[in-house]
């Protein structure tokens, strides 16, 4: 890009050859993983791990998305307006909430003393023992709080609830799951598109993870079309023989 703007991009372009792109990295989590990693992240000692992962797995927001703000919450039409994007297709789209993902959103707004529309739904802020015993008891407070700032990673939390829910994954196969459970659902490819950000089929389908037995299911609905009386063209070797 930076080539492209001086107008030097041309001298490099035609020796240029990218490598293939891998699509066999993502993957869907099955219901007991995800259960599993929802369970480890309640027990966090980060409070945003579990709403964050709720969002994640209800929305399908990519992890650069998650820095939504309140403005961009609308509880009275239960829908989220995405902010930037990593297309331009998923810029300014509105998802809306199911109950699960508007009820973890309400509740995790209760938790703010007074959220204005320009803070961060997730902010950044530390987490300590509280108290002298807390190290003993694992009572954990929160302090460092600052909600015009958005929370920086959540590197460190989300390598511990993976180790402790069994699962290895990456925070963007919670994105692979939502989408691969509207597959699942039906919804048809236009509206996963409008919901997901996504401009073009190829994408969809690498994102869609249809499980095995969705596939089966699918396969089996086809109609039936071997005739009863076998090949007409192509009669058993029995027969050929006792012809000859």
């Amino acid at each position: 890009m930076i080539l492209r703007k001086h107008r030097l991009w041309h001298f490099l372009e035609p020796d240029f050859h990218p490598l293939p792109e891998r699509e066999d990295v993502g993957r869907a989590l099955s219901l007991e993983e995800a259960n599993r990693l929802l369970e480890a992240a309640a027990n966090s000692r980060s409070r945003s791990l579990f709403p964050a992962l709720m969002l994640y797995l209800h929305t399908g927001v990519r992890a650069a998305e998650r820095r939504l703000r309140w403005k961009q919450v609308d509880f009275t039409h239960r829908a989220i307006r995405v902010g930037r994007s990593k297309t331009r297709g998923g810029e300014g789209r509105v998802i809306l909430l199911n109950d699960e993902a508007f009820d973890i959103l309400m509740e995790w707004h209760a938790r703010f003393a007074d959220p204005h529309p320009d803070h961060f739904v997730f902010p950044s802020e530390r987490y300590g023992f509280d108290g002298e015993d807390g190290h003993l008891y694992g009572a954990v407070s929160v302090w460092g709080l600052d909600p015009t700032k958005p929370m920086g990673s959540m590197k460190s939390a989300w390598t511990t609830c993976r180790k402790a829910a069994g699962v290895r994954c990456r925070m963007h196969d919670l994105r692979h799951t939502f989408i691969s459970a509207l597959a699942e659902a039906g919804v048809p490819e236009s509206t996963m598109k409008a919901i997901a950000g996504w401009m073009s089929a190829k994408m969809l389908e690498r994102y869609s993870h249809t499980r095995a037995q969705a596939k089966r299911e699918a396969v089996n609905k086809l109609p039936q079309r071997r005739p009863p009386w076998g090949s007409p063209q192509n009669p058993p070797q029995s027969t050929r023989r006792s012809n000859s």
